[in-house]
């Protein structure tokens, strides 16, 4: 009966689902130990699959190890922990160098080949090293842009040796050139309309590059003030009936988001920012990680608040799911477009 019950809690834990499912996104986030063999696993580990009544579940390796497991042969789940560690120390080495490093150099760093290195770098981030540096130099742009005397100044402050390389650039990562960006969008064109769904008043704004907001409310003139605070100076025309259509996938989006969103993204962030993000697009629609989930997700398992932060930051709401993530404990934080939406957005994900 013992044996009966214990099984039973096991198979209502979701981390036993992860586990039939060998997923492969939930490797480091948790371990499990089969108490027949002494072995602990990652998640996705391809041995034969344990009696649910010798599982154990535990945090992390170390956790296991204090418990008298020994790690297994086959899936060495240690080895997450490392590729955290080397991911981290690399992605601290882009954003501390004036230089880009080359792929080679970062390999070198981590002890791996160049392909291997950029296979996790890629798994980790979401991003390949490169996306990584230029998400992260656009950030020292923008930044610098915002302060410097002068557009020259914020090249040079980037890390750019040469103002022609940052100009190839500079449309991609600013959505503008640098000089309109610097003066609050001046010239940029944004496209918009204001609507109404079932989850109240929703704002979709255009860039040039893609879909740059896509915000929920109560108050359509508050969606209005809002994008024209991120775009002060940008010239936001009312949408034509071309862009209606597009206003009316991004509607059917919302209210089924299980259809998917085929438009292009303007996402604008910072490099950790944009981890974040990847990550979050990564969730599957019906399913919820809690913020220090995401956190170990992007190797960086102490940033649990700059995770939230980063889920407050987001302008694009829904294609961008922050509202499925949520407390340890299940329960519903704060959303930027409202507790109440999150819950709707979360509930129609699971009918679905």
């Amino acid at each position: 009966m013992n044996a009966m019950m214990a099984a039973a809690s096991i198979t209502e834990d979701p981390r036993w689902t992860a586990l039939r499912r060998r997923d492969r996104r939930q490797d480091g986030l948790f371990v499990y130990a089969v108490r027949t063999t002494g072995v602990y696993c990652r998640p996705s580990c391809g041995a034969r699959r344990p009696r649910p009544e010798n599982v154990a579940f535990f945090a992390d390796g170390e956790e296991a190890r204090a418990a008298g497991f020994r790690p297994c042969k086959r899936c060495r789940p240690d080895e997450q922990g490392r590729e955290t560690r080397l991911v981290a120390e690399a992605c601290r080495a882009i954003e501390t160098a004036g230089d880009m490093p080359s792929l080679e150099d970062l390999a070198a760093q981590a002890g791996l080949s160049p392909s291997h290195f950029h296979r996790l770098f890629k798994a980790a981030t979401g991003l390949t090293p490169r996306a990584y540096a230029v998400a992260e130099r656009a950030h020292r742009v923008r930044e610098g842009l915002a302060r410097a005397g002068s557009v020259t100044s914020a090249i040079y402050e980037a890390g750019f040796n040469a103002s022609s390389r940052f100009y190839e650039a500079s449309n991609a990562m600013l959505g503008m050139t640098p000089t309109d960006y610097r003066e609050g969008g001046a010239q940029a064109r944004i496209l918009f309309a204001l609507g109404q769904c079932s989850l109240g008043a929703i704002l979709v704004a255009r860039s040039a590059r893609g879909i740059c907001a896509i915000s929920l409310g109560d108050d359509p003139e508050m969606l209005l003030r809002d994008l024209q605070d991120r775009f002060p100076k940008a010239d936001l025309v009312g949408g034509d009936e071309a862009f209606e259509r597009v206003v009316a996938e991004v509607v059917g989006f919302v209210e089924d988001p299980g259809l998917g969103l085929g438009l292009p993204l303007d996402i604008r962030g910072t490099a950790f920012q944009q981890r974040v993000w990847q990550a979050l697009r990564d969730i599957p629609a019906g399913e919820t990680a809690t913020y220090a989930e995401v956190a170990r997700r992007i190797g960086e398992p102490k940033a649990v608040r700059a995770v939230a932060g980063a889920c407050a930051a987001n302008a694009i709401a829904v294609a961008i799911p922050c509202h499925r993530v949520v407390r340890t404990d299940g329960s519903l934080s704060g959303y930027r477009w409202g507790v109440a939406r999150k819950r709707d957005l979360l509930a129609r994900e699971k009918v679905g």
